[in-house]
C-alpha cells in the first residue's frame, strides 16, 4: 500500500505530506487508535516516503531504498516486535536496536525505528528508550503505533508529534468496499456493503475480512440477504415489524419475533 491507498485518515495524511515537503521531520510520532485502521500502514508508508533517495513527498518505487523497502529488507528502516513467546517488549530489544540506530544510514537521509505495538513495552523498556529519545542521532526518527496510550510514559509522549486515528466512516468503508469489488470482478449490492461496513464498527482491515468471508459464502455475488444470513445480523424489516406489533398492542407476536 502506498499513501494514496490509506482510507479515511486524511487529517494525518496531510500534516505527515506538511511536514515531508517543508522538511520539518520530528524525532518521534505516536500513532494511536482502534485496531485495523492503518496506524501500522501509515506508519510504514511514512518511513517508506522518509528513506526514499529521492526529494519527492511520495516515494518513487524506483531507487534501491524503495526496492529494499517493498521487500522489507531496508537496513534503514527497523521493526521492534515482540519476541515470540514473549508477551512484552523488554530492555534487551531496545538495546540491541540503540546500537543499530547510532549508525548512520545506508541510503537516504533517515534510519526509522518503528514499535508496532508500542504498549507491549515494559517500563524498564521505556526508560532505556526515553534515554535515546532525549539525545537522539540527527537521523534517527522512532515512530511508535498504539492501542493503548496511556500505557505509554508521559516522559515519552512529552517527546512525541502524537496523531490520533479516527475509525473510518460507513461511507468511506463503502467506497473501498466497492472499489476492490471492482477491481475483483465481484458484483456486490450496496445495501449489502452497508452492513459489511456497520458491522466492522470503523476498522478497515475488519470490513476486508468481512468481505472475504461474504464473498466465499456467495461465490463473488454478494446481495443483502446474503450478508446478513452470513452474519446472523437482523435485517431492518424484523425492526419495522417489531414496532407494528408495539403499536397494535400485539403482545404475544412482539415476543414470539423478538424470541
Amino acid at each position: 500500500m502506498t499513501f494514496q491507498d490509506l482510507i479515511g485518515q486524511e487529517q494525518v495524511k496531510k500534516l505527515l505530506f506538511e511536514s515531508i515537503q517543508t522538511g520539518r521531520i520530528g524525532h518521534a510520532y505516536l500513532f494511536c487508535g482502534p485496531d485495523g485502521i492503518g496506524r501500522k500502514t501509515m506508519a510504514r508508508c511514512f518511513a517508506e516516503a522518509l528513506t526514499c533517495e529521492t526529494d519527492s513527498v511520495l516515494p518513487c518505487e524506483r531507487c534501491e531504498a524503495c526496492v529494499l523497502n517493498r521487500n522489507n529488507t531496508n537496513p534503514d528502516v527497523l521493526w521492534i516486535r515482540q519476541q515470540e513467546g514473549k508477551a512484552t517488549v523488554g530492555v534487551e530489544e531496545i538495546r540491541s536496536v540503540q546500537e543499530e540506530i547510532s549508525t548512520a544510514p545506508q541510503f537516504g537521509k533517515y534510519k526509522i525505528l518503528l514499535f508496532e505495538h508500542a504498549e507491549k513495552m515494559t517500563v524498564q523498556a521505556q526508560n532505556a528508550l526515553l534515554k535515546t529519545l532525549e539525545e537522539p542521532p540527527r537521523h534517527a526518527i522512532f515512530i511508535l503505533a498504539t492501542t493503548e496510550k496511556h500505557k505509554i510514559l508521559p516522559t515519552i509522549l512529552s517527546r512525541c508529534q502524537i496523531y490520533d486515528f479516527n475509525r473510518i466512516s460507513v461511507e468511506d468503508t463503502v467506497n473501498h468496499l466497492s472499489y476492490v469489488a471492482s477491481k475483483e470482478g465481484i458484483t456486490a449490492e450496496p445495501e449489502a456493503l452497508n452492513v459489511i461496513a456497520m458491522k466492522a464498527d470503523g476498522g478497515m482491515r475488519d470490513a476486508l475480512s468481512i468481505f472475504d468471508q461474504v464473498v466465499s459464502f456467495t461465490g463473488g455475488n454478494i446481495t443483502y440477504k446474503s450478508v446478513i444470513d452470513n452474519l446472523n445480523v437482523l435485517d431492518y424489516e424484523y425492526y419495522f415489524r417489531l414496532t407494528d406489533c408495539f403499536f397494535e398492542n400485539k403482545v404475544s407476536d412482539a415476543l414470539l419475533l423478538f424470541n
